[in-house]
């Protein structure tokens, strides 16, 4: 089995783990198990699992607010896209309705936009005529 070539001092790496003063880790007996023993003189680790604990809450309290402004944020995307395509509608419907009116109509609206461009324009030409004087 593969506890047969571990034996040793490094059972599975173990020896990598001794990150800290106080932690300690060992075969037990014959099996694939490993056993880590805390010493007492250390106890900062509650301190700092203490610690730990509350930055997770934190994390987890931001967590939460992120997904509630996401979905906040979904939400109003949504109705953004209900008012485009509201919209839309509405233009499409318009532009039918003036498609429609000028079929009927015939090309008489453009001999109006011309004759009420030459009145804007005669009129600009009175006003800057009367203002030089």
């Amino acid at each position: 089995m593969a506890s047969s070539s571990h034996r040793g001092g490094d059972f599975y790496g173990a020896a990598s783990y001794r990150s800290r003063d106080g932690l300690s880790t060992r075969q037990v007996g014959g099996s694939d198990e490993i056993q880590v023993r805390i010493d007492p003189m250390h106890g900062d680790l509650d301190d700092e699992i203490t610690g730990l604990r509350k930055q997770v809450k934190q994390l987890r309290n931001v967590a939460q607010e992120i997904e509630s402004e996401a979905k906040f944020q979904n939400d109003f995307i949504n109705q953004l896209q209900m008012t485009l395509i509201k919209a839309q509608a509405g233009v499409k419907n318009n532009m039918r309705r003036l498609n429609r009116s000028i079929i009927q109509e015939g090309s008489n609206h453009v001999m109006h936009v011309i004759l009420f461009a030459l009145f804007c324009f005669f009129v600009i030409y009175l006003l800057s005529k009367f203002s030089r004087r």
